[in-house]
């Protein structure tokens, strides 16, 4: 009897080893972010001060797909995607209202260092498109970020994630893989 259980809690401590090295984004994973992000570089005010204006948080949605996995080990992989998001602002005592949506694609390598947690940074290239109902018209550019997050998956396929980056200081939200 001794030997069983000597033998169960044996196996029992090389599965928990094991199963605490298994990667959260392997080759062939797919998730999509669903985000509110806060502060950024999308129109502050331009000397109207933070006061002067009132502005939407920002709202992204982005997709990542698992290229390659076992990079330099088991821990790391690359993903690539895209990210749409939108924000707005309008100047207080006027009718002024600037909207940004912003299309880009991603890169990100990953890596693994706690159990459910897949922490990350990338790079960004996209286009942010800009509207308003001013004289001014502002244009549309081109645009490139870096950015670093993670996720901490609650189950297999449910995370929550934040980012930091300079097109949205802070991004939180939930994740979804398939």
């Amino acid at each position: 009897m001794k030997k069983f259980i000597i033998g169960c809690s044996l196996f029992c401590l090389i599965a928990v080893q094991v199963s605490a090295q298994i990667p959260t984004f392997v080759k062939g994973d797919n998730v999509v972010n669903l985000g509110i992000g806060f502060g950024g570089t999308w129109y502050s005010g331009y000397g109207f001060g933070w006061n002067g204006v009132t502005r939407t948080p920002t709202f992204s949605a982005s997709f990542e797909h698992c290229i390659i996995d076992n990079l330099w080990n088991e821990k790391s992989s690359i993903g690539v995607g895209g990210l749409l998001g939108y924000s707005s602002i309008k100047f207080k005592n006027s009718n002024w209202r600037i909207n940004n949506t912003f299309i880009g694609a991603r890169g990100a390598l990953h890596y693994t260092f706690v159990d459910k947690l897949d922490t990350y940074a990338g790079l960004m290239l996209g286009y942010k498109i800009v509207s308003d109902n001013s004289d001014w018209k502002y244009g549309n550019t081109a645009t490139s970020d870096f950015f670093a997050g993670a996720r901490y998956y609650f189950a297999n396929n449910f995370a929550g994630f934040a980012e930091v980056g300079y097109w949205t200081f802070f991004n939180i939200g939930i994740s979804l893989k398939f």
